[in-house]
């Protein structure tokens, strides 16, 4: 059997054609695409531009140092700062502006701030350095938070007193809920992310089907991306609602079991707050008592009671698929990849950066 090549052009053309061929049946269709890599990955094919009129991408909160609370980052400065406590963060949140301030800005003046590529190697750096306190931020989606439930097992099974996490990890499915829930958007079916969907696999999205929302779980070439869309309008055109995998050769029905395991051992489901949008119900996860040690909330008396975007700044709207980024009044003027006043413009996975850097259609 031959493999499929995922950047065949004459495939893709033909699954376009097809395509728009169905969208003449219907009226006007939103897709969201959820993941932060499809976002970028939509802008570099200039897939916005071929599909037809009344197909319209939008991009949705799928970028994870978009998505976390700015005193998140503000708490972490101050004892980067203040209380000469190392702050040990995936490099990308460096330059996310904050409520107040950046960590870039903080490491600028003199503030303890070292990028890393793992949590686990947090734990390597604290071992390796006992007479320093550290503080990892562990931000992202269910993708990272795997390795940060194997890195805190790996502290406390080692009982490394001076580190700790910061943990701002947020669930999709109830963000999905959520913008369902808004009545100031219109959604008509989901592109689901495909990193994401490897470790919950696609029985976690079947609440989608109860609300009424096609959606198609997607990789990340570009017929990965194509059929992605041709499955939504597919279904859309016959009046089906379901989840689709498209993505067969990664993800699963039921997942990643043993991830899913290290998940759940290690932290429980909170509401959480999710920068731009609001608190959801249920969709972040916190330490459980048993490594409540660890936990840097606890350690150094963090509360996260608030979020706001910089003035003017309407990120919130882009993540929730309100706007496109360039509606945006600061969006290439004020606000640039150089010169980045909203987190969604600053992330590789940020919507705004993507549509900077590609374009709209």
């Amino acid at each position: 059997m031959s493999l499929i090549n995922f950047t065949d052009t004459t495939l893709a053309h033909k699954l376009l054609e097809n395509i728009n061929t169905i969208a003449q049946k219907l009226n006007s269709v939103t897709i969201m695409e959820v993941c932060g890599t499809h976002t970028m990955e939509i802008g570099r094919l200039s897939l916005r531009s071929l599909l037809s009129k009344n197909i319209k991408l939008v991009s949705g909160p799928g970028c994870p140092v978009c998505v976390t609370p700015g005193e998140i980052i503000d708490a972490a400065g101050m004892l980067a700062r203040k209380k000469k406590v190392t702050v040990l963060s995936f490099g990308d949140m460096l330059r996310v502006p904050g409520n107040r301030t950046s960590l870039e800005d903080i490491q600028s003046k003199g503030g303890l701030i070292e990028a890393i590529t793992s949590p686990l190697q947090a734990v390597k750096i604290a071992i390796k350095n006992p007479d320093i306190n550290f503080i990892f931020i562990a931000a992202g989606f269910e993708t990272t938070a795997p390795v940060v439930a194997r890195s805190v097992i790996l502290a406390y099974e080692k009982k490394v007193k001076n580190l700790s996490f910061l943990v701002s990890l947020r669930i999709i499915p109830p963000a999905l809920d959520a913008l369902i829930s808004d009545k100031d958007l219109q959604i008509s079916g989901f592109m689901l992310p495909g990193h994401v969907s490897a470790v919950i696999g696609l029985n976690a999205y079947k609440n989608l089907i109860s609300r009424g929302k096609p959606a198609a779980v997607t990789g990340f070439e570009p017929l990965d991306i194509i059929n992605g869309v041709y499955s939504i309008i597919s279904m859309l055109a016959a009046d089906r609602v379901d989840v689709v995998n498209s993505y067969t050769r990664v993800v699963r029905e039921e997942g990643n079991p043993s991830a899913l395991k290290l998940i759940n051992d290690v932290f429980e489901p909170v509401d959480s707050l999710w920068r731009g949008i609001g608190m959801i119900p249920q969709s972040g996860l916190a330490l459980r008592e048993k490594y409540s040690s660890l936990d840097a909330m606890i350690r150094y008396s963090i509360s996260i009671e608030a979020e706001k975007m910089p003035d003017g700044c309407a990120c919130g709207d882009v993540l929730r698929g309100k706007i496109d980024p360039d509606k945006c009044k600061l969006f290439g003027k004020t606000c640039n990849p150089i010169s980045p006043r909203g987190p969604c413009m600053v992330s590789t996975e940020g919507s705004c950066a993507a549509y900077f850097r590609y374009g709209g259609r």
